[in-house]
C-alpha cells in the first residue's frame, strides 16, 4: 500500500484541488491495477516524508504482525491504528448487529489460528451510545436535525457532544478525546471522529443554539406524545454554576450566591421548567446574580402552557408580585408560604405517609372569602433535624454568654457594659436565630459602668420554628384538591432538586471553561437536552423496576466495549474480527428492559 496526492475537478465549476488517497495494488483479470482503499481526505495530516513508515505500519497491523519498527512517533501509531479500524469496517464481512451468522445467510465459518499469535486492540466503550441513540430514535432527534436543515457533518457532531455530554461529561476538548479515543459512537454511527476537528464539536453548539427554541419545543411535544403526560402541573426553579476564570467579556457573568459556595469564581443561573414528570420543557440563562423573583414571567410567558396549569415553585420565586402576577391571568399556584408565624392544629390534621414511609400530617384551612387555601404541614423527621439544628446553635449561644459571665470574676477580661453588649451583638449574629428567644440582662455593679454578673432565660417565641418544629405552610389557590393532592403535587418539588443534582453531579453542568456568551449558553443547553435522553431512559427503566442513577447505570455500561480480536493463521495470514464483549448480567437487564440489542455494532470478520 502507499499513498497518492490525487488531482481532482469539480464537475460544476471546473475547479481544480487536490486529495490523498490510500493505494494499494491488486491483481483483477490477469492484470494489476491500482485500487483505492480510502480516501484520505484534502488535509491529511501526516507529513509526505512519513506516508512510507505509516503504509508499512498499517501493513503490519493488517497482517497481523508484530511491531519491527520503533517509531517513535504517536501520531504515526494513533493514525495507522485508524486506518486500520475504517478498512476492517468497510472491507470486512459484516453481519449486523442482532443476527447471528445462521440469520444473515452466512454459513459458519472454522479457521485454523495460532492461539498465541491472538492480540486485542482498539478498545472503544460502546454501551451508553448504545441507550443513548435508541433514546434519541424514540424523539425522532435526528429527523428532527434534518428537518431543520443540519448537514451530516453538522448532525454527527451534535450526537458527538450530547453523548459525551452522557457518557464522559467535559469540556468540548475532552469530548473529542473521548470521541476519538475511548468510545465507539463513530462505529455506530459510520462516522470518523479522528478527522473531526475540535472546531467542529464548537460549532456543533453554535447550530443548536440557533434552533434551541424549536428544539426544545419539538422535544417535549414527542415526549408528552410518547408518555401520555398531563402538562397541568408546572414545576419551576433555578440553579446555578460557576466558571473557571473570570469570564471577563460574558455580559451575564456575575458574582452572587453559589450555591456551591464558589464565592471566588463568577456565577451563571440556568432556570428550568418542567412538567410533573421531569421532563424540561423550557431553559433560560440569566445573570449570575439575578435575583429568583424576577424571572417567573419572563420564563412562563409565550410557554405555550394550558392557562389553566397549576405552577409549583419554591419560596425563592413565590414573591407577593409574582402571585399577583399569575392570579392576574388567570394562573393557579401552588408555592411555600413566606408567612413567618408557625401554626398547626394535629386534631384537625390528616395523616400521610411519604414514599419513604415517613409520617407527615397536613391541615388545610381556607380564608375567609374563599379565595385561598393554607396547607399547614408537620413533618415528624423534619421536626428532628430542626430540633436537632436549634439545639446546636441555643448550645452554642449559651456557651458564648457562659464565657462572658465568667469572665467577669478574671483579671484583665472585659467588664465594661457597653462593651459586653457589643459581644452580645456578635454572639447573636453567630447563632443563627436561636438568639431571639433568650430575655438577657447585664446587672451593673456600684459604678454602672461594668458589669458584675450576666444572666439569661430561654423563652421560645410563640410561632417559631421552636415552638413548632417541623410545621411548613403551603398557599395555593388551587379550592378544588384536597390536602393530600397538595402536599404531593408540591412534593414534585424534591424531583426537581433531584434534576439539578443530575446535571451538576452526572452530566457535567459545572464548572464552565468558555467566556464567550454564546459558547457558555450552548454548554448549559447541551446538558439540557442530555438530561432529556436519560430522564427518558430512567423513566423506562423505571416502569420495569430499575430504579438506579444515571451515574450507576453508566458506569454498569461503560464496562462493555468492542474490541478488535486478530489471529495469525497457519497460512501466514491474518484474521480480524471486530465485535463487542458479551453483555454482562447487569447490561443485559438494562438491554433487555429497554429492548435494546445486547451486541451493539454488530460484527465485522476480515482476513488479510
Amino acid at each position: 500500500m502507499y499513498i497518492r496526492r490525487t488531482q481532482t475537478r469539480n464537475t460544476a465549476t471546473g475547479e481544480r484541488d487536490f486529495t490523498h488517497r490510500l493505494v494499494r495494488s491488486q491483481r483483477v483479470g490477469g492484470k494489476v491495477r491500482q485500487v483505492t482503499v480510502l480516501n484520505l481526505g484534502r488535509h491529511f495530516a501526516v507529513a509526505q516524508s512519513d506516508w512510507p513508515t505509516l503504509c508499512a505500519r498499517l501493513e503490519e497491523i493488517l497482517s497481523g504482525q508484530a511491531v519491527l519498527v520503533g517509531y517513535g512517533s504517536l501520531l504515526l501509531e494513533r493514525e495507522a491504528q485508524r486506518l486500520a479500524a475504517q478498512i476492517l469496517a468497510r472491507e470486512g464481512a459484516s453481519i449486523p448487529a442482532g443476527e447471528s451468522e445462521q440469520e444473515a445467510g452466512a454459513p459458519t465459518e472454522a479457521h485454523s489460528v495460532t492461539l498465541d499469535s491472538l492480540t486485542l486492540t482498539r478498545p472503544r466503550t460502546v454501551g451508553v451510545e448504545a441507550l443513548g441513540l435508541w433514546a434519541m430514535a424514540q424523539l425522532d432527534f435526528v429527523a428532527l436535525l434534518e428537518e431543520l436543515g443540519l448537514t451530516g457533518p453538522q448532525r454527527a457532531a451534535v450526537l458527538g457532544v450530547i453523548l459525551g455530554r452522557m457518557a464522559a461529561p467535559a469540556s468540548e476538548l475532552a469530548t473529542q478525546r473521548w470521541l476519538c479515543e475511548r468510545s465507539a459512537l463513530g462505529e455506530l454511527l459510520d462516522v470518523d471522529f479522528e478527522a473531526m476537528s475540535l472546531m467542529q464539536l464548537y460549532r456543533a453548539s453554535d447550530v443548536l443554539m440557533r434552533h434551541r427554541a424549536v428544539i426544545e419545543a419539538a422535544l417535549f411535544a414527542r415526549v408528552s406524545e410518547l408518555f401520555g403526560l398531563d402538562c397541568t402541573v408546572t414545576l419551576y426553579d433555578l440553579t446555578n454554576t460557576y466558571f473557571e476564570g473570570e469570564a471577563p467579556t460574558h455580559p451575564k457573568a456575575k458574582r452572587g450566591h453559589s450555591k456551591e459556595k464558589r464565592r471566588d469564581c463568577p456565577l451563571l443561573t440556568l432556570g428550568l421548567v418542567l412538567d410533573g414528570s421531569g421532563f424540561v420543557r423550557r431553559s433560560e440563562v440569566f445573570d449570575g446574580n439575578v435575583v429568583e423573583g424576577t424571572t417567573l414571567a419572563a420564563m412562563l410567558q409565550g410557554l405555550g402552557a394550558p392557562s389553566g396549569a397549576l405552577v409549583v415553585m419554591d419560596r425563592g420565586i413565590a414573591t407577593a408580585e409574582n402571585i399577583a402576577w399569575l392570579r392576574a391571568r388567570g394562573g393557579r399556584y401552588l408555592v411555600v408560604s413566606r408567612e413567618r408565624q408557625r401554626q398547626f392544629d394535629p386534631e384537625q390534621a390528616t395523616d400521610l405517609l411519604t414514599a419513604g414511609a415517613d409520617a407527615v400530617s397536613v391541615q388545610r384551612v381556607e380564608d375567609s372569602e374563599g379565595q385561598e387555601v393554607r396547607l399547614y404541614c408537620y413533618s415528624e423527621q423534619r421536626a428532628r433535624k430542626e430540633e436537632a439544628i436549634a439545639a446546636r446553635f441555643s448550645e452554642r449561644f449559651e456557651a458564648g454568654l457562659q464565657a462572658l459571665a465568667d469572665g467577669l470574676t478574671r483579671p484583665r477580661t472585659t467588664k465594661k457594659i457597653d462593651k459586653l453588649w457589643e459581644r452580645i451583638g456578635r454572639l447573636k449574629a453567630k447563632s443563627r436565630g436561636a438568639a431571639q428567644h433568650y430575655h438577657i440582662e447585664i446587672v451593673p455593679d456600684a459604678s454602672g459602668q461594668k458589669a458584675q454578673a450576666i444572666r439569661w432565660e430561654r423563652r421560645p417565641i410563640e410561632g417559631s420554628k421552636d415552638t413548632h418544629p417541623g410545621v411548613y405552610c403551603l398557599r395555593t389557590n388551587e379550592m378544588t384538591w384536597d390536602g393530600e393532592q397538595l402536599w404531593r403535587t408540591y412534593m414534585m418539588l424534591t424531583d426537581l432538586e433531584a434534576v439539578f443534582r443530575s446535571f451538576k453531579s452526572e452530566l457535567g453542568l459545572r464548572p464552565i471553561f468558555h467566556h464567550t456568551e454564546a459558547r457558555c449558553d450552548a454548554h448549559l443547553f447541551i446538558t439540557v437536552l442530555a438530561y432529556q435522553f436519560v430522564q427518558l431512559i430512567r423513566r423506562r427503566l423505571h416502569a420495569q423496576g430499575i430504579n438506579a442513577s444515571w451515574l450507576s447505570l453508566r458506569e454498569t455500561l461503560n464496562g462493555q466495549v468492542r474490541v478488535t480480536a486478530t489471529f495469525r493463521r497457519p497460512d501466514g495470514r491474518a484474521l480480524h474480527v471486530r465485535k463487542a464483549t458479551q453483555a454482562e448480567p447487569g447490561q443485559q437487564q438494562i438491554y433487555q428492559a429497554l429492548g435494546v440489542n445486547p451486541s451493539p455494532g454488530g460484527v465485522s470478520k476480515m482476513i488479510v
